[in-house]
């Protein structure tokens, strides 16, 4: 396999934890890799030196996009890869400018922004929930009036399920609307590559009955090719909405999953997308499928560790390939099952320790367990929160087994979260 000429451009928050999973990616198919980041001393602190780094202002994608242009003229870039939603924007505009495959920019807007995706897909037919925008500075009780019941509150500006509260009357809806508020307040949005107006808007809209599934997608010309679709077996009825497990293959009927892969292709298509990564959530209501995100880049955290396809390559490899124009003639899911739970944060406080490692490292099927959050910090769950305690994987020959062995894993885990000393 020839290396084509030029870099790997991988665009990366600084709270990613994806970076050294894209470094192996690259450096395995001899692709150089370069990182651009907003925050790249702290890239280097949680690193070290490894990382070619580019410096890039994510809070204006303009002026980001530009930035990567002027890096270009200096050293080629080959392809560019997102890891986020407000990345591949700037990913969209740079490589409109530099002649690279890309998503349109305003494709690109409409998949980063919840409001816009909704009202996209609506306009095209698309299922979706019921919606509407309001402005946190309205009145609360006023937009409680007019809301369905159950419904579900969403700040704009965050992912993984921050702040997103479900209502079921209107106390509940002011209580959400309320604490939605204080939790923008008590963010620094400014440090976000995101609008003012987004950092004060919360979309509310229907709650779907039925459960719930993950696409992981890649758009090849305009083509969909699902790799990986995910059951999410502990059911996400709210109050909040913290997702566990993810396993693979889906146990739903095959029909049923063919619909949700046609589903997400014309939801692509109404907003525009044409080339990359795609990462689709879905509930499998009784009418069908309903979007609830299609987001133009891949799954997060560390989830993709479990998939592999063809001969062994990690998803990161394929995006690799893809994004450089390396050859990927047939991308499928290897055939035994896996899974991963994204170990929850049961309360807030000061972790302390997370015993009963090896224990769960020892469980059947059990294929990696990583810890992400920092023993001595403060761990906060959703609601408020943004992340995980950390990563469990199994691989088995069912998905029955997959889940059983996630289970168990977590079972034995101890966590020592202890109230933080009170300040005198």
């Amino acid at each position: 396999m020839k290396t084509p000429a030029g870099e790997l451009l991988l665009l990366v928050p600084t709270t990613s934890y994806r970076l050294d999973d894209f470094q192996a990616a690259a450096r395995r198919l001899g692709v150089p890799l370069v990182v651009g980041s907003d925050l790249c001393h702290r890239i280097e602190d949680a690193f070290g030196a490894q990382p070619d780094l580019i410096p890039l202002d994510y809070r204006r994608p303009e002026r980001a996009a530009e930035q990567i242009v002027e890096a270009a003229a200096r050293r080629p870039i080959r392809g560019i890869v997102p890891a986020s939603d407000p990345t591949a924007v700037i990913a969209a505009l740079a490589a409109e400018r530099l002649g690279l495959p890309h998503n349109p920019p305003e494709a690109a807007r409409r998949a980063a922004n919840k409001h816009a995706m909704r009202a996209a897909l609506r306009a095209a037919g698309v299922p979706v929930p019921e919606f509407a925008l309001h402005d946190l500075d309205g009145d609360p009780e006023a937009a409680a009036r007019s809301s369905p019941y159950p419904c579900v509150l969403k700040p704009l500006i965050f992912s993984a399920s921050r702040g997103v509260i479900r209502a079921d009357d209107p106390a509940g809806f002011v209580a959400a609307w309320r604490r939605i508020a204080r939790l923008l307040r008590d963010t620094k949005a400014e440090r976000r590559p995101r609008g003012e107006d987004e950092a004060h808007e919360v979309l509310v809209e229907a709650f779907v009955p039925g459960a719930e599934v993950a696409l992981e997608g890649l758009l090849r010309g305009g083509t969909l090719e699902g790799l990986a679709l995910f059951d999410k077996p502990d059911p996400l009825d709210g109050p909040y909405f913290e997702e566990t497990l993810y396993v693979t293959p889906s146990r739903h009927p095959a029909a049923l999953q063919r619909e949700v892969e046609r589903v997400v292709a014309d939801g692509a298509r109404a907003l525009g997308l044409r080339e990359g990564p795609v990462h689709a959530e879905l509930r499998l209501s009784p009418a069908g499928p309903v979007v609830l995100e299609i987001a133009a880049r891949s799954i997060g955290g560390l989830c993709s560790r479990t998939l592999r396809f063809g001969a062994g390559l990690t998803l990161e490899e394929v995006l690799v390939a893809h994004a450089v124009g390396l050859p990927l003639q047939s991308i499928r899911r290897e055939q035994r099952a896996s899974g991963v739970m994204m170990i929850p944060i049961p309360r807030r406080g000061i972790l302390h320790a997370v015993r009963g490692l090896e224990a769960a490292r020892a469980v059947p099927d059990v294929v990696d367990l990583v810890v992400t959050a920092e023993v001595g910090r403060e761990v906060v769950p959703l609601p408020e929160g943004e992340a995980y305690l950390g990563f469990l994987f199994a691989k088995a020959e069912s998905p029955a087994a997959v889940e059983a062995a996630l289970r168990e894993g977590h079972r034995r885990l101890e966590l020592d979260i202890r109230a933080p000393l009170p300040t005198v």
